[in-house]
């Protein structure tokens, strides 16, 4: 893998894995539709790289949310030990009790099928379905409740719904936040739950897979490109969901399903 190669990649990552447009999905396409794909050595050394490059995301998120992540951690410390209740420390164990059953049935569906499922058609068809039902759940839900009112059992749902992120093209924040919409939580309140709760995940991904790892120069710079990136898209997304909806993201994805699609038939 190359040095540009691999900023290419960081630079998608950092974009794609924040927007519900499916990281996973382009990571896997774009390389596809370039004919990165036909060097064997690309193969190999992107093998493990994804992920490395979700870690970087997991930085960016790690750094935009510091003081959160410092709130949240000392509120849930303070409601097990001292039994002082606060915002923070409920967000904090909500948090916790919703990454679990995503997290496990995730990672058992990705074990078992993930590789099944990564064929161009398939990540096309999940990119447009999910647009749809997107826009749909966007368009139709009000907003009742913000971050902070958000009870167990939406949080809850919302973090079960990740364990359909295992299907390239679904798009792990794009399930999330249209599974917030329905249940009534504003847009900006949804992206910043959905962001704080895919940390937990990609930080055990990164874990789990750290010993597929190349250390190299590519290697470090798609991670910085996705850190940096990823910086810029939460900063921008939070601002434009104040009062823009969901509706330009899933028009991208139902025209980037089509582009595919037609990719497909080319080659």
């Amino acid at each position: 893998m190359t040095i540009w190669q691999a900023l290419i990649l960081g630079i998608i990552q950092g974009l794609t894995e924040l927007l519900p447009i499916s990281s996973s999905g382009h990571l896997d396409i774009i390389p596809w539709i370039l004919d990165w794909t036909k060097n064997p050595e690309f193969n190999v050394a992107f093998e493990g790289f994804d992920v490395a490059l979700h870690f970087g995301t997991f930085l960016a998120i790690g750094i935009f949310f510091f003081k959160d992540w410092i709130k949240l951690i000392v509120g849930g410390y303070k409601q097990v030990v001292e039994k002082k209740k606060t915002t923070e420390g409920r967000m904090f164990w909500y948090l916790v009790i919703a990454t679990i059953p995503g997290g496990i049935i995730g990672l058992l569906l990705d074990t078992f099928v993930g590789d099944a499922l990564k064929k161009p058609v398939i990540i096309a068809i999940s990119l447009i379905v999910m647009g749809i039902i997107l826009y749909i759940v966007d368009k139709n839900s009000k907003s009742k409740t913000n971050y902070e009112n958000m009870t167990f059992k939406q949080t809850f749902l919302i973090g079960l719904s990740q364990c359909l992120a295992f299907i390239p093209g679904v798009s792990r924040s794009g399930i999330t936040m249209t599974t917030g919409r329905a249940m009534g939580v504003d847009r900006e309140s949804v992206a910043r739950y959905s962001f704080m709760l895919s940390a937990p995940i990609v930080f055990a991904a990164t874990i789990f897979k750290i010993k597929d790892f190349v250390f190299s120069i590519p290697f470090f710079v798609g991670i910085l490109a996705s850190f940096i990136v990823g910086i810029i898209v939460i900063k921008w997304l939070l601002n434009y969901l104040k009062k823009g909806s969901f509706k330009a993201f899933a028009i991208y994805r139902v025209i980037f399903g089509i582009i595919i699609i037609i990719f497909t038939f080319i080659k």
